[in-house]
């Protein structure tokens, strides 16, 4: 048998993912803008959330490298509101990050391995 270490926060990214389910939670949507000294995302999910035991739960914003840079909570089910859009302000992106990647959540099978890239304009 052979073993793997994951030794790069951007191999973790990629592959803590790797058991996809087809109701994973897709971003379909991001926009962005300066908002202050930070910056603020309005992302867009889609999922077929069906109550409290299965709904999109969260998204969080990452850097290249897996690092979290801001996260957004999601406290109920959006089952007649597919798909929903919630923003989050603030977010401190580091000098010199020209993208990001978004990630998406769900209550039941966790983090979805796609990565929604972000191109970032100052």
């Amino acid at each position: 048998m052979t073993m793997f270490r994951i030794t790069s926060p951007a191999c973790a990214l990629l592959f803590s993912g790797l058991v996809a389910n087809a109701e994973s939670p897709k971003v379909v949507d991001v926009a962005t803008g300066l908002a202050g000294m930070g910056w603020r995302f309005e992302v867009t999910i889609s999922h077929p959330d069906s109550g409290w035991d299965h709904y999109a739960d969260g998204w969080e914003v990452v850097d290249a490298n897996g690092k979290r840079l801001g996260y957004r909570e999601l406290f109920h089910p959006h089952v007649d509101e597919q798909p929903f859009t919630r923003a989050l302000s603030n977010v401190m992106i580091p000098d010199g990050t020209s993208e990001v990647f978004i990630r998406a959540r769900c209550s039941r099978d966790g983090w979805s391995e796609a990565l929604y890239r972000v191109k970032l304009s100052r």
